[in-house]
């Protein structure tokens, strides 16, 4: 298993599933030599750090990027409405 989890507090999660779904889950976890608890809290940890990654993280197409650098170095001139909005109010 790659990625390890943190080390705190422990906290507790309860779940239940199909006497199938435990006894592949408990086959898994003994070729993996860890027990039940490490194996099944490893395999969730990672994919849910799969997941945020996937949410945190932007690909751009090379298109996409280039127009994009594009504008951070030659950004268009403001428009009136932009700086309206940006003039403090009283």
């Amino acid at each position: 298993m790659t990625s390890s989890l943190p080390r705190t507090e422990s906290a507790r999660i309860n779940l239940r599933t199909s006497p199938e779904a435990k006894a592949l889950i408990e086959r898994a976890a003994a070729l993996m030599g860890a027990t039940v608890s490490s194996f099944m809290l490893q395999n969730a940890y990672e994919a849910a750090l799969r997941l945020v990654a996937q949410q945190d993280v932007m690909t751009l197409s090379d298109r996409d990027r280039d127009a994009f650098l594009n504008a951070l170095e030659n950004p268009p001139e403001p428009t009136q409405a932009l700086i309206d909005l940006m003039r403090p109010r009283a």
